[in-house]
């Protein structure tokens, strides 16, 4: 496993944050070495370029999509920081290379990142449009997995702040999910060598962020991309990039996707899957949806017209105003909050001086007008 020196050495430092969009990846795509081809394999709903990056000459074939979903960027620049990590040369990156084919579409929907949206300009949502295919952004996917014939694909995305491991108060910072291929969610051979990939990556992140793992809910849906590829006898893993404490640029969970992604194309470099036992997936915790931005406890002691004893739970919009993001908070829910819930931050209005560090808050005035 890298060590953060040596990740600082590679993270691509020039795209952070949240917002990230095509004309970034293209000047990075434009800077690699002649050993990574560039493609162009189509374009989005306006006319947006859609490219793709190819490395190595082995005979395992790896399709990753990022993006998919616009304003889902954290596995995109996880990604680029692969990228340059391909560009070593250790014996690790040599093996890869030469065992394995790997193919990256770095941005599979350009319109959704550049509006930062998770539909496409037409409203679509592409991980609901697997069978019709009716965005020649899907179409473009599913034409390269047609050409490309992957023996492993990795579908790369973002989750929200609310998921927790289980029923415990740990972020879900990462989530991984084999989908499934039937409704009865049997687990195919396919799907067999997914749940032990998957296993091969929560071990090596245990080691670096214990117990803030979790296992994404596979219910099944042929209209989603991993769930078709699935029932196409092609390994697939969803990836979900989620919140790590204080880590709202999601500069921290780049990071673990990272290495999430050096270790299953070391596992399958190596080909070492069935050293990994498939009934450790299903000791994954399921995530849980316990998590508020902010969680406000004894809320009467601040506002008075709160007249019961009432918590608030306070969640952030994420706004694009220009090429800024801004993290909008609303009141979500109000209730007997505490024994159920937890908070990335959570101010307990008796004690004095939470109360008084909850006032300082920019916006807590605005969002007491909405409690009535």
């Amino acid at each position: 496993m890298l060590s953060s020196i040596e990740y600082q050495n590679i993270k691509e430092e020039s795209v952070q944050g949240r917002y990230v969009v095509m004309e970034q990846i293209e000047l990075i795509l434009s800077r690699l070495p002649e050993e990574f081809t560039i493609e162009e394999i189509g374009y989005s709903v306006k006319n947006k370029s859609i490219k793709s990056v190819t490395v190595g000459g082995g005979s395992r074939k790896i399709l990753m999509w990022s993006q998919m979903h616009g304003n889902e960027s954290t596995t995109t620049k996880a990604v680029l920081d692969l990228l340059n990590f391909l560009q070593q040369d250790t014996q690790e990156v040599v093996e890869i290379k030469n065992k394995c084919t790997i193919k990256i579409i770095p941005i599979l929907n350009p319109d959704g990142a550049f509006a930062y949206t998770r539909i496409n300009a037409n409203e679509v949502d592409l991980n609901r449009d697997a069978q019709n295919r009716s965005q020649p952004e899907s179409v473009v996917l599913r034409k390269v997995y047609d050409s490309f014939k992957p023996n492993y694909c990795l579908n790369l995305h973002d989750q929200r702040t609310i998921f927790n491991v289980g029923n415990t108060n740990k972020p879900a910072t990462v989530s991984f999910l084999a989908p499934a291929h039937d409704s009865e969610r049997n687990i195919s051979k396919s799907r067999a060598i997914s749940m032990q990939l998957i296993v091969a990556m929560n071990e090596e992140l245990q080691k670096v962020i214990p117990g803030q793992v979790g296992r994404y809910d596979d219910g099944f849906n042929s209209n989603c991309v991993g769930d078709a590829f699935q029932m196409l006898n092609t390994p697939t893993i969803l990836f979900e990039s989620g919140h790590y404490p204080e880590d709202y640029q999601r500069e921290q969970t780049r990071k673990y996707i990272f290495i999430s992604l050096v270790k299953v194309l070391g596992v399958i470099s190596s080909n070492s899957v069935q050293e990994y036992k498939l009934k450790e997936y299903s000791k994954i915790p399921e995530n849980g949806k316990l998590f508020f931005d902010i969680l406000i406890l004894n809320a009467e002691k601040l506002n008075s017209h709160i007249k019961t004893k009432k918590d608030i739970g306070i969640l952030f919009k994420e706004t694009l105003k220009g090429t800024n993001l801004e993290f909008v908070p609303y009141i979500d829910k109000m209730g007997d909050l505490k024994n159920n819930f937890f908070g990335h931050m959570t101010y307990d209005c008796e004690k004095e001086e939470e109360l008084m560090n909850l006032n300082k808050l920019p916006f807590i005035d605005e969002i007491l007008k909405n409690i009535v």
